[in-house]
């Protein structure tokens, strides 16, 4: 790794903040948190933001690179914002099961029953996809159809990689593409929904899917592996498989009481969001062993105690024992992981393409399992 510009208000990055709750949570994750920053010294990680939430307690905090401290002329601190980067599928996710509540949109209804479906090369396979197969990324369609940061995205032709309904395909594009029947829906734009449906409620006045202007200041930079500053990222409109930017205290707030506690949701919506819908092979042509106790749900993946019994996942385990998101906008890395059976949460975010390096030793010791997330994610 190359030197880089060591500001000269280093010493007071170097920080790991936390509530006066910390003595009281489980000692093994204190361990764990206390054990951050070498992590983040070895990956070269500029800043990494963290939340944990339980019971007994709460602890946030973050932690900057103490041999490598980054070309950053923002303040850096708790209430620094990052790009979620896919951990704006989740929160996506909640909004649509509270709208299956309300019976404003169905879980298995074709979506082109609330909106076009023009952009398809194959309409009539754009007829099958539903808010179910979609949440559960089993469209066949690519992640995306072009960058969906580029002037073409809006009007791009979008063609299916594999028969819809057929197996799990991890798709921006299908995300997207309920995004606009969600818009239709409501009759408004995706910010100003997730504000009155999430941001609101849960106590996240900083968190938004379009750019924000105290985001000038507050949004810190992404660098390469190579550490080049490639700037704040600016998207040019709001897009809920991507275009998300938060601070771990806000998204934990969501994690906990939407998403742990199903707050906002009833008991059946809560329940069926948990409920394993697909055996989560990453590469549908490609089966790999990091694949067998991976599952997908309504808008995140599940680890099963157990491997599926078949290759396709049909003889799944009835239920997970943890469930997870990452996000990846390549010089910003997320991650977030629930036990629900300790009602215990972790997230976190970093502006380093580096950021998912210390995801494998990190993970091992917050939960003490060896958990396949690295391998399912990277390779």
């Amino acid at each position: 790794m190359r030197n880089l510009l060591v500001l000269s208000l280093a010493a007071l990055l170097l920080v790991a903040g936390c509530d006066t709750k910390k003595e009281q949570i489980n000692p093994v994750v204190e361990a764990a948190i206390d054990g951050l920053q070498p992590l983040v010294d070895s990956c070269g990680i500029p800043v990494f933001q963290y939340a944990y939430f339980s019971p007994q307690g709460n602890v946030h905090g973050l932690v900057c690179a103490q041999d490598t401290v980054f070309d950053m002329p923002l303040p850096i601190g708790e209430e620094s914002i990052f790009q979620a980067a896919s951990l704006s599928k989740p929160l996506f996710a909640y909004i649509v099961m509270k709208m299956v509540d309300r019976g404003e949109i169905d879980l298995d209804t074709p979506i082109s029953e609330y909106t076009d479906i023009d952009r398809f090369e194959d309409k009539e396979m754009a007829g099958v996809l539903t808010p179910r197969i979609v949440l559960s990324h089993q469209t066949g369609l690519p992640n995306w159809a072009t960058s969906p940061s580029s002037d073409e995205w809006p009007t791009s032709r979008i063609t299916f990689k594999y028969p819809a309904d057929s197996c799990f395909a991890y798709s921006g594009e299908g995300y997207a593409f309920l995004q606009r029947a969600v818009e239709a829906i409501q009759g408004q734009p995706l910010d100003e929904i997730a504000r009155r449906e999430v941001f609101i409620p849960f106590d996240m006045p900083s968190t938004s899917y379009a750019w924000q202007p105290a985001y000038d200041t507050l949004a810190l930079p992404g660098y390469n592996r190579e550490g080049e500053n490639r700037g704040q990222g600016r998207h040019p409109r709001a897009n809920c498989a991507y275009t998300l930017r938060t601070n771990a205290i806000e998204y934990s707030h969501f994690l906990q009481r939407g998403l742990l506690n199903g707050e906002g949701l009833s008991e059946a919506a809560h329940e069926e969001m948990f409920r394993l819908q697909v055996h989560a092979q990453r590469y549908a042509d490609e089966p790999r062993a990091c694949d067998s106790s991976v599952f997908w749900c309504l808008g995140f993946g599940a680890l099963t105690e157990e491997a599926a019994d078949s290759p396709d996942g049909v003889d799944a385990p009835e239920g997970g024992e943890y469930f997870w998101h990452w996000g990846d906008n390549g010089n910003f890395k997320a991650l977030w992981l629930l036990h629900p059976a300790t009602q215990e949460g972790f997230v976190y975010f970093s502006n380093r393409a580096t950021g998912h390096d210390l995801l494998n030793p990190f993970l091992k010791q917050l939960t003490g399992d060896e958990l396949p997330l690295n391998d399912w994610i990277r390779n």
